[in-house]
């Protein structure tokens, strides 16, 4: 995530605040892709819902085709007034009788459409597509406004995608959370179970429990990796190729590109589908990791606020940097949520017990880590503004 947000705010100058969203379309992908599908929700509504979305596009694109070839007065007003009302109202008589029926199979367990039950693996991907599609269709309506409005705007079009995963039950389960989704790695019971793993946890003298754990931890991690060495790979050559270069003269002065001939909208377009994309990904993989899709994680602190301190504390513009910031900043996060309380309690150890100033403080001590996140955060813009290894 801090990679994709480095591409649009260091290469471009992008101000995107909207990450959660793109986070949570990729965490919806690993459903939609690798769930299994619900018995009887296609003849029961999915294919009145699958119509219904379809009649909804063209609606919109209807308005779009009148609004272009009529000529503007009260007769396109009118065109357009009635065939939006008319497709809204059809548009929900057959939508929302198809979601009834869906929601009604099995609600207690199920409730929903289901995915198409292929490897999860191929979910991370499609999350990367989710997430540049969406990127495109708020891109081509918000790239145009100033860098504090389009904070703002993706800001609140994060928070739409949100409300939308969070409602619609149909699609997601909404905040009934969808569980059990497919891993790429064995289950540790699995393992456990096996007569030949244990066998060599044995003869590593580890526990099959804790052998189990292990191997499971360092299988994800390595497929990590291998997504973080190839996206990093890609975006340090797109810095150093003559795009990143264009993409950095665009960001220090656009009236100059421009007047050198450079496309700035679709140069800025292009590179916040891209970051979207990475974000995207990043979502279907921290959903894979956890094994369920919860909504109601999505929360703009885990995944916007922390990922834009990765990146400033690292450094904004390098790539390198916002890999150390991602690294640093999380483990920081984790230790902080154990050690927080301990450091307090060392702190009030003096203090005598019932005071109120002691229980105050003890309280207080899982705020621990938004105030170191916050001192770190001052420390590099003090003394490195550039951040832990600065742009070059």
């Amino acid at each position: 995530m801090a990679l994709g947000v480095n591409l649009q705010w260091g290469f471009a100058g992008l101000f995107n605040i909207g990450v959660m969203g793109f986070v949570a379309l990729g965490g919806l992908a690993t459903v939609l892709i690798s769930m299994p599908v619900t018995e009887g929700t296609w003849s029961a509504g999915g294919v009145r819902v699958v119509f219904a979305l379809l009649l909804g596009a063209a609606t919109i694109a209807g308005a779009i085709w009148v609004n272009t070839k009529m000529a503007a007065g009260r007769t396109r007003t009118f065109a357009l007034i009635g065939l939006l009302v008319v497709g809204f109202f059809v548009f929900r008589a057959i939508f929302d009788g198809g979601v009834e029926a869906i929601e009604d199979i099995d609600a207690a367990s199920t409730g929903y459409l289901g995915g198409l039950g292929l490897p999860v693996l191929i979910a991370w991907p499609v999350g990367g597509l989710l997430a540049a599609g969406a990127a495109w269709i708020i891109g081509k309506t918000a790239l145009g406004l100033r860098s504090d409005y389009l904070a703002i705007a993706t800001l609140g079009i994060a928070e739409i995608i949100l409300a939308v995963i969070k409602n619609e039950d149909w699609l997601s389960r909404g905040v009934k959370n969808v569980i059990g989704i497919p891993r790429p790695v064995p289950l540790e019971v699995d393992l456990q179970q096996d007569p030949g793993f244990v066998e060599n946890a044995s003869g590593l003298g580890l526990d099959p429990v804790l052998a189990s754990t292990l191997y499971v931890k360092l299988a994800y991690s390595c497929l990590f990796l291998i997504v973080l060495l190839v996206l990093l790979t890609l975006t340090q050559r797109a810095l150093n190729s003559p795009w990143g270069r264009m993409m950095r003269a665009i960001r220090d002065n656009e009236d100059a590109a421009e007047a050198m001939g450079k496309d700035v909208k679709a140069r800025h377009l292009q590179i916040f589908i891209l970051g979207s994309a990475i974000c995207g990904i990043a979502g279907a993989m921290i959903t894979t990791l956890d094994g369920q899709l919860t909504p109601t994680s999505y929360q703009p602190l885990r995944f916007t606020f922390l990922i834009w301190v990765m990146v400033i504390v690292g450094g904004s513009g390098n790539n390198f940097g916002a890999v150390l910031g991602g690294m640093f900043i999380w483990w920081l996060w984790n230790v902080l949520e154990g050690g927080g309380p301990w450091l307090m309690e060392q702190i009030t150890a003096p203090m005598a017990d019932g005071s109120w100033f002691k229980e105050k403080l003890l309280d207080a001590s899982a705020h621990m880590r938004l105030l170191t996140m916050g001192i770190v955060l001052l420390l590099v813009l003090r003394f490195a503004p550039r951040g832990l290894i600065p742009e070059r």
